[in-house]
């Protein structure tokens, strides 16, 4: 039993790379039923009903704590990041908008100096460079007729995401905050603006079939709550640097399902960006791995604040 107990985290990360991975590719499949605001829309209020299931289900309350932060939290890292999300996947492939996406932790890196003071130090630098070089490869701004776009809308969502991600730490710094009910609460206050935008925005009206309403209640059971509950079990059971480490795995899946399921195609040039950046990341990761061998116990406070929060 208890080697079996050893084995649930990377179980685990397997489950949520292959899942968030293939979301990607039924978004852009909903996408031929819905219009993209009311298809943002139409997800997260999905994902808040079965996240607040999920917190009656294991008994735990729907406190909302710091509403200002909370809200603030809402409007990034849900109305914002899902809103340019899908969009981006309108104008482009689900392969090149999750490489995009997934270039958060460098956009964290660099936001996190001027608002908390966390510095950039040694070899960060060159992570950082690695990552931004290889963003440049892929959005080819010397290429004015690529699909310059959907690159800024997916740039738009990792930013919206990095910045939401900064004031979960911020706030996380300050109050100790339940992070299930936390994502609940983000969920529910960033469908508002996504709903009012929906009704706003001139759109076709959603075609309701069987096939999205399977694409709908996958991505808002699996992809939303599921995964977010993967997300906190996986953070509560191994380091950061190794969870970090781990959603590289997503844009990855994302690249080969896409491929196999839409035939996108990647340029050699892209191609060099996606290693660029994947091994930036991944150094960025294994910084954090080396920094925590070098700190013992002050990885292990950290691991403690981690649980009980």
């Amino acid at each position: 039993m208890s080697s079996y107990r050893r084995w649930l985290p990377a179980l685990a990360l397997i489950v949520l790379s292959l899942t968030w991975g293939y979301t990607w590719v039924l978004a852009k499949q909903g996408l031929v039923y819905a219009p993209p605001f009311a298809f943002a829309a139409e997800r997260c209020i999905g994902g808040a009903l079965a996240l607040v299931l999920a917190l009656k289900l294991m008994g735990r309350p729907l406190k909302l704590v710091a509403p200002g932060p909370t809200l603030a939290i809402g409007l990034t890292q849900v109305a914002g990041f899902m809103a340019f999300q899908t969009w981006a996947l309108v104008e482009g492939g689900p392969g090149k908008t999750a490489v995009l996406i997934f270039t958060m932790p460098i956009w964290t890196l660099l936001m996190a100096w001027p608002i908390l003071g966390e510095r950039i130090k040694g070899k960060q630098w060159l992570a950082a460079a690695c990552t931004l070089t290889g963003l440049l490869l892929i959005i080819e701004p010397w290429d004015m007729h690529s699909s310059l776009f959907s690159k800024f809308l997916g740039l738009m969502a990792a930013l919206c995401w990095g910045i939401g991600t900064i004031l979960v730490k911020r706030l996380r710094s300050t109050q100790q905050v339940d992070l299930l009910a936390l994502t609940t609460w983000q969920m529910i206050l960033g469908a508002g603006p996504l709903i009012l935008l929906a009704c706003v925005v001139p759109e076709r009206a959603t075609e309701w079939s069987l096939p999205y309403a399977g694409i709908l209640a996958f991505m808002s059971i699996a992809s939303t709550a599921m995964c977010w509950w993967l997300w906190i079990y996986i953070l509560d059971r191994v380091p950061a640097w190794e969870a970090s480490l781990s959603v590289l795995g997503t844009p990855v899946v994302a690249i080969l399902l896409s491929r196999l399921t839409f035939g996108e195609e990647f340029k050699g040039i892209e191609v060099a960006g996606i290693l660029l950046i994947g091994s930036g990341l991944a150094l960025l990761s294994l910084l954090g791995w080396a920094a925590s061998r070098r700190n013992p116990a002050k990885a292990i406070i950290q691991k403690e604040v981690q649980v009980t929060s």
